[in-house]
């Protein structure tokens, strides 16, 4: 697929319907989450290629907020074969079926696996993850691993 912004992702599994808005990096680099105020908005990392394209496109979502419950709460509960839908400015969307879902501690984090460069085109879902402490809040992240496997026309 040709380069084209998602503009909202739907995972039915999960209950997942959200806009979705373009994301940087922070000073120190890492991936800047979405404004928390907002429960039901993913952020995609506008540095890295379009879902659909050849690559590895990168989206974050909270788990929660202040208010409750967020956007993936549920990422950790899905299982592969599940499918997420990428609609995209172009009118297209891309569908993409999860290979696997997995925890990773953030003080031992595996960045060339979940961004690392990709040969076709794939997606990651990124969430907090593991139990809140008020302290240093979530210690893992939940990353859920999927390639694409169709696309649809408006």
């Amino acid at each position: 697929m040709s380069a084209s912004p998602p503009t909202r992702i739907r995972i039915r599994a999960i209950r997942v319907e959200a806009r979705v808005i373009p994301i940087k990096l922070d000073v120190a680099g890492h991936l800047q989450p979405p404004p928390p105020d907002d429960s039901n908005v993913v952020g995609w990392y506008q540095g890295g290629v379009t879902p659909g394209q050849n690559g590895n496109a990168i989206m974050a979502g909270h788990v929660d907020n202040k208010r409750g419950l967020s956007v993936f709460y549920s990422l950790g509960r899905l299982r592969p074969g599940a499918e997420v839908e990428i609609e995209r400015r172009d009118r297209t969307t891309a569908v993409f079926t999860v290979d696997a879902v997995e925890v990773h501690p953030k003080d031992h984090y595996p960045d060339d696996k979940v961004y690392g460069a990709t040969s076709r085109s794939e997606l990651r879902l990124i969430t907090c993850g593991g139990r809140f402490s008020k302290k240093t809040g979530y210690p893992d992240n939940v990353v859920a691993y999927a390639h694409l496997t169709r696309t649809k026309h408006a």
